[in-house]
């Protein structure tokens, strides 16, 4: 586990402040193609990323963090809600007036074989980026190439290959070189690890782990492998059905859960002991549809401790214990409501 930095403590300003973002789909069907209904991908998230830090985004698939890392990048458009980056708004920003932006917001995407350019050498994906942000030309782009592809652990005769001649551990090694081209401040990690063997798992997590230490950057992890979370965040947000459940710093989140959804998550990991005993927290039925959500908390379905208000009002993200979030009626606390976006 890495340990909590002065990003993590709130006296680092945020470079990353996410506000209510909020992103629907309309589902369509008929002759005309009507709206027949909203698909709530993601409701109302509120966080901050401070320089030099990582916030894991865990759920089970389906829950809207590849959707929020998205709208977090403008790769897709939220329906409401401001992303703040460095104190100025960018979620209304036109293309063109987004694209300096673009520059220091980055992303390593969970294919690492379809994120690639099939019919371009490893060399011209890497350069790619700085070409468009002309940042170099000529010699200065191939120095550039070449030390990126020893910062992450290729070789330089590996430069005149193809995607396809690579192993699923090297081209996301190229990934992570092309995301490193244009200098940027955030990274957007998608699921980087989930389709590689366990071995080469470990060899890109500290890959990120090293290079964020050499360049000071900031990730924002999306992942459903809790020990991989547990690795190398800062803090970890807690998503279900759209929306941040619990948010808290890695050791508080993983030693003491307030959340009955995150306490069913950490209970399901395996515990490499097979000696020990520990309670598993199983839940009952399906994850509710985004398109009819239930009343009150959406977790209230599932959850073995609900109770008659759980199913009329929906409880709010707020602060449990110091620094701790969480949205669940049954850690109702006589306390102020935490800033989300100031951790």
């Amino acid at each position: 586990m890495i340990e909590s930095t002065q990003a993590t403590t709130g006296t680092a300003k945020p470079l990353l402040e996410v506000a209510r973002l909020t992103k629907h789909y309309a589902v369509r069907g008929g002759v005309v193609g009507r709206a027949r209904g909203v698909v709530h991908a993601v409701d109302e998230v509120s966080f901050a990323i401070a320089e030099g830090e990582t916030l894991g985004l865990v759920g089970e698939s389906g829950c809207g963090k590849t959707t929020l890392g998205k709208t977090v990048l403008r790769l897709v458009e939220p329906t409401e809600g401001t992303i703040l980056w460095r104190g100025e708004r960018i979620d209304q920003l036109s293309g063109g007036a987004m694209r300096p932006y673009r520059r220091e917001l980055q992303a390593v995407f969970q294919d690492p074989y379809a994120s690639l350019n099939p019919r371009m050498r490893a060399a011209d994906i890497v350069a790619e980026p700085i070409r468009n942000f002309e940042q170099a030309t000529g010699v200065q782009i191939e120095e550039r190439v070449l030390s990126l592809f020893d910062k992450v652990g290729l070789r330089a005769d590996q430069m005149v290959k193809y995607p396809y001649e690579f192993s699923g551990g090297q081209r996301q090694r190229l990934g992570i070189a092309r995301a490193l081209a244009p200098r940027p401040r955030l990274i957007v990690c998608d699921e980087p690890v989930s389709a590689l063997d366990v071995s080469v798992q470990a060899q890109v997590i500290n890959l990120l782990v090293d290079l964020q230490r050499e360049f000071g950057l900031s990730y924002l992890f999306v992942a459903h492998d809790l020990a991989v979370v547990e690795h190398i965040s800062h803090r970890v947000a807690v998503m279900y059905l759209g929306r941040i459940v619990e948010l808290a710093s890695t050791r508080a989140l993983f030693g003491s859960p307030l959340h009955p959804y995150t306490e069913a998550l950490l209970s399901a990991v395996p515990v490499p002991d097979p000696t020990a005993r520990r309670r598993r927290l199983i839940l009952a039925g399906d994850v509710p549809s985004p398109v009819e959500l239930p009343t009150g908390c959406r977790f209230h379905t599932r959850c073995p401790y609900a109770f008659d208000r759980c199913r009329v009002e929906d409880p709010i993200l707020k602060e449990a214990s110091p620094a701790h979030l969480v949205a669940c009626h049954l850690r109702d606390v006589p306390i102020a409501t935490a800033s989300i976006a100031h951790p």
